[in-house]
């Protein structure tokens, strides 16, 4: 009985402050505006409070690693000395500081930048094999317009300049049709977070109980 008035009491709790912060944004009352303020402020130090505990489980993980001396304990060692170098300097100088701006700029964008593009590789070079073993349309389909967005970036002496390609048809492949689908997906993601906000509202659906 104890554990079901839980539920129940966690379920009142999360359904009205779902709905008052809805009726904030809908209805203009400096009540309501003041109320959803300040729910939104307390989910983002909530949120920010869950970071810090991941990234102390995260230093856990790794520095048992160092200290066991396991298989790939170096990586660890290096994400650990990475992780408390960033941490000490974003603390001490500020992210706009130029020392932590220039280590932003030169770590991790780089890094980002170098796994896209072998993402990029990798997924032409699945798709070729995928052509070997099954032929199909959609395979052709993605393998061509794949080839077509590298010809028309990627920098190759041997190809000269082939302005259709840079000019037409790269710009038609990514601003219109790659645009396109990824803004579909943006609004699949949205209407399922909205469906899964509506369930939450409802109590139909009950993230927050540990379940």
């Amino acid at each position: 009985m104890k554990i079901k008035f839980k539920g129940m009491f966690s379920t009142a709790i999360a359904i009205a402050s779902g709905v008052i912060v809805l009726a904030g944004y809908f209805f203009v009352s400096p009540l309501l505006v003041n109320v959803r303020i300040e729910l939104v402020n307390w989910a983002v130090i909530l949120a920010a409070f869950a970071i810090f505990v991941g990234l102390v489980n995260l230093m856990g993980v790794h520095a048992n690693k160092v200290r066991k001396k396991e298989k790939g304990s170096v990586y660890s060692l290096i994400l650990v000395i990475s992780l408390l170098v960033t941490l000490v300097l974003g603390l001490a100088l500020r992210p706009e500081h130029p020392i932590v701006a220039g280590l932003f700029n030169s770590i991790q964008v780089p890094v980002e930048a170098s796994l896209m593009a072998v993402l990029v590789v990798s997924l032409t070079y699945a798709s070729i094999r995928l052509l070997r073993r099954r032929l199909n349309l959609m395979g052709i389909i993605f393998i061509s317009i794949a080839l077509l967005v590298l010809l028309g970036t990627a920098p190759l002496p041997f190809l000269g300049d082939v302005p259709i390609l840079s000019t037409h048809i790269r710009p038609f492949i990514t601003q219109v049709l790659a645009a396109g689908g990824a803004r579909g997906i943006l609004i699949g993601v949205a209407l399922g977070t909205l469906t899964i906000g509506l369930r939450i509202l409802f109590g139909a659906d009950r993230p927050y109980g540990g379940k």
